[in-house]
């Protein structure tokens, strides 16, 4: 399946992380489930129209691994596989 969004919308998959604490004790998903916050661009529209009817560049490609903000984008489940939808606004930084 091929998604492509519209205007500065993108398609994230979320990346989950395993919870260490300071001494080394892993914690199970079930210990504290909050949303994730980093994820792994899957597709990006092609970007926002300005004032002059021009298209904005997004600032993201795909592949990039990002951070967003935490309660920013939509959870959609496609295929018993959940994802995220959100605007460019709601990425926050490009992990290097």
């Amino acid at each position: 399946m091929t998604f492509q969004p519209l205007s500065n919308h993108l398609f994230l998959e979320p990346l989950e992380e395993e919870k260490t604490t300071k001494s080394g004790i892993v914690l199970p998903d079930t210990a504290e489930r909050e949303k994730p916050i980093k994820g792994k661009v899957l597709a990006i529209g092609p970007g926002k129209m300005n004032e002059k009817g021009e298209r904005t560049p997004m600032s993201v490609k795909v592949g990039d691994m990002v951070l967003f903000k935490k309660y920013g984008p939509d959870e959609v489940e496609l295929e018993g596989k959940k994802y995220l939808v959100g605007d460019e606004d709601d990425i926050l930084a490009i992990i290097q």
